[in-house]
């Protein structure tokens, strides 16, 4: 791991993802860059539910007056540097970048154009109608960025992260994650405890089960691990359930990037996950 980016708004939730992006750097000797967008979408922040700058009356999508973006550029610069003088004494790299336009196209930018390695947002989560309303930009990042995405809620030591849940269907398009996997496994010193939730609609014997995790296992080389099978009716609440129930430091899954008619239709268990979670959430895209 070499780069990691931390998408920062400067609210209490990005301090927790900035916090653990720091511990994770200094263990893998990555580089840590902190963007921050002054979207003009009218979504300044990257966490659901909050708004770092106010649109100020002016319709999204319109020019905003060059006076107005340069106050708020320096606003912003002013915060950013506040916010990173909080990290000086790591003595480690950090990157500072600002850009003016759409949060999820900078963070894509960033992540395909520098070889990003390792997202890591903070996030308030939401839940109903809430969810439709609000349009999260950590959402979009979960859906689509081609690097593995950590979304933290609360402050997080990497010491105390012993048990990582990973919810899987032990089938071949979940062996792409499983490099990724490993090397978060590997960050946290942790144990994988693999689960396939066994849902009515998609109901599998436990031998079946149990012959696919042998196999899933053994071609990806998966070490200090347990195998599990959890039953409930939809699979969102059977992964954080089982995280629950065995008291789980973090969640990790793969989502399959979804987008427009499908996503609407399908939903996307990834990001149900990451909205109604307490833990941590790390996921990684199957379709590149």
């Amino acid at each position: 791991m070499k780069r990691i980016l931390v998408p920062t708004d400067f609210s209490e939730q990005a301090g927790f993802a900035m916090d653990l992006a720091c511990q994770i750097a200094r263990k893998t000797k990555s580089e840590l860059v902190a963007l921050h967008v002054l979207d003009h979408t009218g979504l300044f922040d990257f966490s659901a539910g909050s708004s770092a700058y106010p649109l100020m009356g002016n319709p999204a999508g319109l020019d905003l007056d060059q006076e107005f973006m340069e106050t708020l550029y320096s606003n912003a610069e002013e915060r950013c540097t506040a916010f990173l003088g909080n990290y000086e004494s790591s003595g480690l790299k950090i990157t500072k970048k600002i850009k003016i336009g759409s949060a999820f196209h900078y963070i894509t930018e960033e992540i395909n154009e520098e070889k990003t390695n390792l997202v890591i947002m903070g996030s308030k989560g939401s839940s109903g109608f809430e969810e439709v309303l609000i349009g999260s930009n950590t959402e979009k990042v979960v859906r689509h960025a081609k690097c593995p995405v950590l979304t933290v809620k609360s402050k997080m030591n990497l010491e105390n992260v012993k048990d990582i849940v990973f919810a899987t269907s032990f089938k071949d398009e979940d062996s792409h994650v499983a490099g990724e996997l490993k090397k978060l496994q590997e960050v946290f010193n942790a144990k994988l405890h693999l689960v396939r939730v066994n849902t009515p609609n998609c109901f599998e014997t436990n031998r079946k089960i149990m012959a696919q995790a042998d196999l899933f296992v053994k071609e990806n080389n998966i070490t200090n691990y347990t195998i599990n099978i959890y039953s409930d009716k939809v699979e969102e609440d059977g992964i954080i359930f089982f995280a629950q129930d065995i008291n789980a430091d973090l969640i990790a899954l793969a989502t399959h990037g979804r987008s427009g008619l499908l996503h609407l239709l399908s939903g996307s268990i990834a990001e149900d996950v990451v909205n109604h979670a307490i833990r941590p959430v790390w996921t990684f895209r199957l379709k590149h």
